[in-house]
């Protein structure tokens, strides 16, 4: 009896170890998928993939799009997301499912300015006609504030790029802050550093570099890296972050690429606004005829192709601005005046006293509520090109022109080699 007891309670004890065991196992079950779940949420709220390709293939074909790698930064973790996120189609397709025959794309461009960022937003959701087209947004690194302006657009079609070599992504490493840059006006024999000075003996400084940086990777993966893009010969429409667009804006646009060839076959774009940042235009009734402005400006792959031709001569000129690049450099080797096609009535605005290089030290921030000074008039609601109108060619103007040597901020050699491998990301130059 003694025996059969020992044994009873052998096994009660063997059968209370075993559901012991199997309660534990299933408290580490439900908190390991507790853990995942929370992770893919957390992933899912910024965007990222959660598995991104390996950053050890220097060439990948993505969509039949071969992408050469083997000359561009290292990427990191965030880098390879947002690589990722790219590649993903636009978004509110099921309210908007088909594109306009002659649409034209507009291409947002931004850096980290969230409360100018509101207002073209808004001043884009008043646009007659934006319901018809792609709203492509590119933006120069990660900044979930902006990111989150963006997500909310309902609209139109939009889609969304991140630089993925934008130097706010990346620490300690170019083309980051590397290990060892020299800083400011540093003699690299006296400080032991490494970096080639511009024309005015300064260091590079990543925050300004990437102005330039973005706006020539954004235009290589439109116009050449994009599913959306890539076979697209129609007018694309550039606008920024303090651009403000006026409700006429598309329609304008639209007229005004359709009479370029017509009316000035020596026109190579088309304007939203003069080349003047502080005027509305001269009020004729007549097209107006004059040097690019960097304000609403659109051309089509032809144009493209003539200034993916000139990468070296846009590579090499030490200004950090493209747009000045662009007047000093590439527009003279064209050999012809590039002349652009505009109204004589804005319909884009700048606005905002915050340049994208002010406000990065902590020191010197630059404060602006992004606050409007101009009134919308019934003309800017509608359509005020008119097909039967004269064009008035302005044929000297003032401003940056051949000859200027550049602002500087672009003299570091590995900034210049960043920009040229852009240029051959899809195909060789």
């Amino acid at each position: 009896m003694a025996a059969n007891r020992r044994n009873r309670f052998k096994e009660d004890g063997n059968s209370l170890k075993r559901a012991l065991i199997l309660v534990l196992f299933s408290v580490c079950a439900v908190l390991t998928l507790t853990l995942l779940l929370k992770r893919a949420k957390v992933s899912a709220s910024v965007h990222h993939s959660i598995s991104p390709p390996s950053s050890s293939h220097p060439s990948t074909d993505v969509g039949h799009i071969f992408v050469d790698k083997s000359n561009l930064p290292k990427q990191n973790e965030l880098s390879l997301s947002l690589e990722e996120t790219n590649r993903r189609p636009p978004r509110n397709t099921h309210l908007f499912p088909s594109l306009s025959k002659d649409h034209i794309k507009i291409v947002l461009y931004v850096h980290n300015r969230p409360k100018y960022l509101k207002i073209v937003v808004d001043s884009l959701s008043q646009v007659e006609g934006i319901s018809e087209t792609l709203l492509i947004v590119s933006h120069d690194g990660y900044f979930p504030e902006m990111d989150r302006i963006i997500q909310e657009i309902k609209f139109c079609q939009v889609k969304q790029i991140f630089a993925p070599y934008s130097p706010h992504l990346y620490t300690n490493i170019f083309p980051g802050v590397s290990p060892g840059d020299c800083k400011e006006k540093e003699n690299p024999s006296e400080k032991n550093c490494k970096g080639n000075t511009d024309q005015y003996g300064n260091h590079r400084s990543p925050k300004i570099v990437s102005l330039k940086h973005h706006w020539w990777w954004m235009m290589n993966t439109i116009w050449d890296g994009l599913s959306e893009t890539r076979n697209f010969n129609g007018h694309i429409l550039f606008i920024e972050e303090d651009h403000f667009i006026l409700p006429n804006a598309y329609k304008n646009i639209q007229v005004l690429t359709e009479l370029k060839p017509k009316k000035c076959p020596e026109c190579y774009a088309a304007n939203l606004a003069p080349s003047d940042v502080n005027s509305r235009g001269e009020g004729w009734d007549l097209l107006i005829a004059e040097k690019m402005g960097n304000i609403g400006y659109s051309f089509n792959r032809t144009v493209w192709r003539k200034i993916h031709a000139k990468a070296k001569e846009f590579c090499n000129f030490d200004d950090y601005n493209w747009d000045i690049t662009m007047w000093a450099t590439v527009y003279p080797s064209f050999k012809t005046p590039v002349f652009t096609l505009r109204g004589s009535r804005s319909s884009a605005i700048h606005f905002g006293k915050c340049g994208l290089h002010q406000g990065q030290k902590s020191n010197a921030v630059c404060v602006d509520e992004g606050e409007l000074k101009f009134r919308i008039e019934e003309s800017d609601k509608v359509c005020n090109v008119k097909k039967e109108w004269g064009v008035h060619f302005f044929r000297k103007q003032s401003g940056y022109q051949a000859g200027f040597k550049g602002w500087g901020g672009w003299g570091d050699e590995r900034d210049r080699q960043l920009c040229f491998n852009f240029a051959k990301m899809y195909h060789r130059v």
